[in-house]
């Protein structure tokens, strides 16, 4: 038997032909509507990049100034954004790591397109991505970092709101004398950071007529700080001052207790939270001095006691920890900063941005903002330093005292929680003594 297969007339494989053709022409027109839209949906955004160490040694830090900028943004987006578009923040994690610092600035730079970038906390992480920065023309606004060679590089993508150790030193001079030390040893983070604050605050110490002992240092993974402590505790310095981020610090302090170190402790760097303090070190924390540049317990005594109030009942409002207040500040001028240098610029563009920041100015929760450039007048290169950064910040000295709550009395006016209640009488609470404006 046979089998015959019809033999179909050509207009039907004509008409065959033409659908296919259609279906490839709907197929691209729909990849095409989609990619349009997809594009038109990143035109109503602004790109803001931000580096921030959210793992690794200092991760607590890090997500402390990461929800900073988040606070800022949602604020600036709720007025209406930027140029009529909203923020979008591209948040890179550093690992704190100079080598991922970099490797994240290109990404956010090459892939994601911004325009603009706020970072890296560290020192070394800052001075790792400034290369980065020159290469392709990119600003970057430093919201932590203090080694003074950051804006002292001729780095013109380079912009900075946070205080050097040089000024922070400057603003500590003020009471200095006061305080009557006779010698001091240093214990610092072996980085930018920590040695440039040990060099600085040094120097001010010699001009003082205060004596500088040992400078031991301390990798920033560190957790066993005997063996420095061992020898500070064997010399004649009456006082001890400290640079390094809390996570280490309250190991300091609980080593420094153990091994029955009495000397005064003071430390640098403008972050630290007394509640942090006393959560992780308890009453090894007591009677330690330390410089703050923000005092969330006390918004009345800040720059801006208005702006003050309204970020730390949003900050609460989060649920976020009252202890990350004193670094997430950092974060929150950050962003606003950035916002005002792009609606001075008229467009997101990188170019146009780094001229920007050179004409904005802005109440910030440590001072006034604005930046101006150091060395010869009509120098185009050199440093590049806000004007809260060329005056002392506005800083405070606090000095703590543990006590645990059933030892107050309640006519202790001195006692002043700013963090959660507890419940328990024998918790530990602190009385602050001594928060005295620099």
């Amino acid at each position: 038997m046979l089998y015959l297969r019809e033999r179909r007339p050509a207009r039907f494989a004509s008409r065959r032909r033409e659908m296919k053709q259609f279906a490839g022409t709907a197929t691209l027109a729909a990849v095409a509507l989609a990619a349009g839209v997809a594009a038109a949906a990143a035109q109503e955004t602004i790109k803001v990049g931000v580096i921030q160490p959210l793992t690794g040694a200092f991760a607590a830090s890090g997500n402390y100034v990461a929800n900073g900028a988040k606070i800022a943004a949602d604020e600036i987006n709720g007025k209406g954004g930027v140029l009529g578009k909203k923020l979008e923040l591209v948040i890179e994690d550093n690992k704190s790591n100079p080598t991922e610092a970099a490797a994240v600035a290109e990404k956010l730079i090459v892939r994601d397109k911004v325009p603009v970038i706020m970072g890296a906390w560290g020192s070394g992480f800052t001075l790792a991505i400034m290369p980065k920065l020159m290469e392709y023309k990119v600003p970057m606004l430093v919201e932590t970092s203090s080694a003074g060679k950051i804006t002292t590089s001729g780095n013109p993508y380079i912009f900075r709101i946070s205080p050097p150790s040089a000024v922070e030193a400057v603003a500590f001079a003020k009471i200095v004398d006061k305080l009557k030390i006779g010698k001091a040893d240093f214990l610092v983070v072996n980085n930018d950071w920590g040695r440039g604050a040990a060099e600085d605050f040094g120097k001010m110490f010699k001009e003082h007529n205060i004596r500088v002992g040992l400078v031991e240092t301390m990798d920033p993974p560190a957790q066993d700080m005997s063996a420095q402590l061992a020898k500070i505790k064997a010399s004649d310095a009456d006082t001890l001052i400290i640079t390094t981020a809390v996570e280490q610090l309250t190991l300091i302090f609980k080593q420094a207790a153990a091994l029955g170190l009495k000397k005064r402790i003071i430390t640098t760097g403008g972050s630290q939270n007394p509640d942090q303090l006393i959560e992780q070190a308890g009453a090894a924390a007591n009677d330690t001095t330390h410089i703050t540049f923000f005092t969330p317990w006390n918004p009345n005594v800040s720059a801006d006691p208005p702006m003050a109030k309204a970020f730390v009942a949003e900050w609460n409002k989060r649920g976020y920890p009252f202890a990350g207040l004193t670094e997430s500040f950092r974060g929150y001028d950050g962003i606003r900063t950035i916002a005002a240098a792009i609606a001075k610029a008229g467009k997101a563009e990188p170019e146009a941005i780094r001229a920007a920041f050179w004409q904005i100015e802005l109440p910030g929760m440590n001072g006034k903002i604005k930046f101006e450039k150091a060395g010869p007048a009509g120098h185009n290169g050199g440093a590049h330093r806000g004007d809260m950064i060329v005056r002392p910040p506005h800083s405070t000295l606090v000095q703590l005292s543990v006590r645990r709550r059933k030892e107050l009395s309640a006519a202790d006016t001195r006692y002043r929680s700013s963090g959660r209640r507890r419940a328990d009488p024998g918790a530990l609470i602190r009385v602050r003594t001594n928060d005295r404006p620099l």
